[in-house]
């Protein structure tokens, strides 16, 4: 991340009163360092995102963000607000503001280290270390992971300093050994009690922030109740299926998504709780109480092997116009890319074949490699044959939002 934020994109004096002003001053900040090409582009993907759900976070933090065409490489800005601004969160306010911008054809390298800084906005010490931290270099230090842990940390060795570091990894294997552990869930009489069990599922339709947010929001949440929480995090950067014996070993699933789950039929079988990204990032203890709940009651979903594919689109309960929203943005997450790639080459179409250049002839029958009008042709005939499949790629995961491999 050393390359991603540097001082001059840290704002500790962030006098902006609207999320939009907001992103604006940060974004300009992108522009001057080159990081942006278009500010005006930009602002408009920051805001197609904004409108799809708000990223304020419970606890005064702002993290917009989007995938766009106009960034050259991943970008993060950060600002610190006195008065806040208001980013749509349920307790108020943002003073933490982070806007985070990926190129359109970001690695998963990059996406990563994105992901990495989601996951550290769930750390209360960390966000604390922000809000007192007194400059610019200062702040970037400690967003790259630069600066010693806060002097209160329990030394290095003993069991409270290891606890957060390795939590991750110890979930994971609990999960999947076969062992039991020591816990005060256990279900069978005169075998030792081990700890309850949950997997889950993050995404949402970026893909880039809340889906990993929700993940360390869930995980942290598991440690405090001595419960083991294993998460699929279903981002850009791709996703890693969960071990079939970690599933199978599972006592709950809790789906927390905005968009589709995928494969969602590994999970059946189990008591399960199905919900928005955001409500894991804000109260994910609630979410493992209930499907604890659940798994007491003998709660469990079905294969849904004689439903129709839009009864197997959603929960029981779920309301249709919450399926229908979810097997819409299921399809716009998949079609951005389209977007993206299409508009960017057309755009290099016009700039090196001039505004003519929607009436030169099929490069199949004419295309000169000494000519930049051919080159220009070439561009924007793939940027059209890219926008041509926004239809079928929009409907095809639309219907697989529904109905998941059939539809």
């Amino acid at each position: 991340m050393s390359d991603m934020i540097t001082a001059d994109l840290v704002d500790l004096d962030l006098s902006a009163d609207t999320k939009e002003a907001a992103a604006r001053a940060l974004a300009e900040r992108m522009v001057a360092l080159g990081r942006v090409t278009d500010l005006e582009g930009f602002l408009a993907d920051v805001a197609a995102r904004e409108a799809q759900m708000p990223t304020g976070l419970d606890g005064g933090i702002g993290i917009p963000h989007c995938r766009s065409a106009h960034v050259t490489e991943p970008t993060l800005a950060f600002g610190r607000s006195a008065a806040g601004v208001d980013f749509g969160a349920a307790d108020g306010p943002a003073d933490l503001i982070f806007l985070i911008a990926a190129p359109a054809g970001a690695d998963d390298a990059h996406l990563t280290i994105l992901s990495s800084l989601a996951r550290q906005l769930m750390n209360a010490e960390f966000t604390a270390a922000l809000r007192s931290v007194g400059d610019a270099a200062g702040a970037a230090a400690l967003i790259r992971g630069e600066e010693p842990a806060p002097a209160g940390d329990t030394p290095e060795g003993t069991p409270e300093g290891t606890t957060e570091e390795t939590a991750d990894t110890g979930a994971v294997s609990a999960a999947a050994s076969a062992e039991t552990t020591p816990g005060s869930t256990g279900r069978e009489s005169g075998a030792p009690e081990r700890p309850f069990r949950i997997v889950a599922v993050t995404s949402c339709p970026t893909g880039i922030a809340h889906t990993y947010m929700a993940a360390e929001s869930l995980e942290n949440a598991g440690r405090e109740a001595g419960v083991d929480v294993v998460v699929e995090t279903q981002g850009s950067a791709g996703f890693t299926r969960l071990d079939p014996a970690v599933i199978a070993a599972a006592d709950g699933v809790i789906f927390a998504h905005d968009v589709a789950v995928r494969e969602k039929d590994r999970f059946a079988g189990k008591p399960t709780v199905d919900t928005g990204v955001k409500a894991a990032i804000n109260r994910p203890g609630e979410l493992i109480d209930e499907v604890r709940d659940k798994a007491a009651r003998g709660e469990v979903t079905s294969a849904s092997a004689g439903a129709t594919p839009v009864e197997r689109g959603g929960e029981s309960g779920e309301g249709y116009g919450t399926k229908l929203r979810k097997w819409l943005m299921s399809g716009v997450s998949y079609m951005v890319p389209f977007v993206a790639a299409g508009g960017l080459l057309i755009a290099l179409g016009f700039a090196i074949g001039g505004y003519e250049i929607n009436k030169a002839p099929s490069v199949m029958d004419h295309f000169v490699w000494t000519q930049a009008d051919s080159w220009g042709a070439l561009l924007f005939q793939i940027g059209g044959v890219a926008f041509a499949f926004l239809v079928p790629v929009l409907a095809g995961y639309i219907a697989y939002g529904m109905a998941d491999r059939p539809g």
